[in-house]
């Protein structure tokens, strides 16, 4: 049984969902509109403040994607109306980021400094030298550019130097003096 699946999708105000043929899903808010194509084994209902997924038979391949339609469809509703940030931190000597227009500039100890472009759709700000937030509307593009960001330098364990996550904790090892006496 899917518990995330059998959940009902509560819709906020301002927020507008439309089932089209195939099970195209169309999601109107306040911070833009997102379409996805879902599965056409699922059926999808709108009824006044509340939305449905349901199956039609018990074969695990429809139970898993019953409740990822769920799960994406809820993202959907809660990315036109609020939004999705993450943030991330520079840790090191030297390690800064700046944005500027569309281009966002890393300098994290390399002998060049590397240089994203920012999607449409996505916004990246800079609140200090040490800070990145990157926005949208999306979840899984936010949560994609915040993970190509961190790739560029993800933390070490010994010194702690790198690009993380806010609130991300990073375990430490000791260096190689530890094993000496």
């Amino acid at each position: 049984m899917s518990r995330i699946g059998n959940k009902t999708i509560t819709i906020p105000a301002g927020v507008e969902i439309n089932v089209a043929k195939g099970n195209e899903v169309t999601v109107k808010g306040p911070k833009g509109t997102l379409t996805r194509q879902f599965s056409p084994i699922l059926g999808i209902q709108v009824e006044g403040t509340e939305c449905h997924v349901t199956r039609p038979n018990e074969e695990k391949h429809t139970k898993q994607l019953h409740g990822t339609t769920r799960a994406i469809l809820n993202n959907m509703v809660e990315g036109v109306s609020a939004g999705f940030t993450k943030s991330l931190e520079l840790v090191g000597i030297g390690f800064r980021a700046a944005v500027a227009g569309k281009k966002l500039t890393l300098n994290v100890g390399y002998s060049h400094p590397v240089v994203f472009e920012v999607e449409d759709g996505l916004t990246v700000e800079c609140p200090s030298n040490t800070e990145i937030n990157v926005s949208g509307i999306d979840k899984q593009r936010v949560g994609e550019m915040a993970a190509n960001i961190r790739a560029v330098r993800k933390p070490e364990p010994y010194k702690g130097k790198g690009i993380r996550y806010k609130g991300e904790y990073v375990r430490r090892k000791e260096g190689k003096t530890a094993g000496k006496k």
